[in-house]
C-alpha cells in the first residue's frame, strides 16, 4: 500500500488496530506511548507526529515502512488511494 500523508498512516494504524481487536489503550501500552497520543494520531490531530512514536506504533502492529523507487502504474493513472483507504476502513 502506498501512503502519502500522516492521515493515510493514521487510517492504516486504526484499521490494523481494529483488525487485531486492540483498544487504543492496548496499542499505547505495546508501543510505549499514551492512549491520548494514539487517539489524537488516529483522529488526524498529529500532523507533525514524532517519527519515533509512529515507528513504535507501526512495529507494535506488525507494520513497516519500506523505502524504494516509486514505479508508475502500467496504465499511467497511478494508484487510487481513496479506494484503498475505504477498503481498510470498511474491511
Amino acid at each position: 500500500m502506498r501512503l502519502v500523508s500522516i492521515a493515510d498512516i493514521a487510517a492504516a494504524v486504526r484499521g490494523r488496530r481494529m483488525d487485531l481487536g486492540l483498544s487504543q489503550g492496548d496499542l499505547a501500552a505495546r508501543a510505549g506511548v499514551s492512549r491520548k497520543w494514539i487517539n489524537e494520531f488516529e483522529a488526524g490531530g498529529k500532523a507533525t507526529a514524532e517519527l519515533g512514536h509512529v515507528l513504535r506504533v507501526l512495529e507494535a502492529l506488525g507494520l513497516a515502512i519500506h523505502t524504494g523507487m516509486i514505479e508508475p502504474e502500467p496504465d499511467g493513472r497511478g494508484i487510487d488511494l481513496d479506494v484503498i483507504l475505504d477498503d481498510l476502513r470498511h474491511g
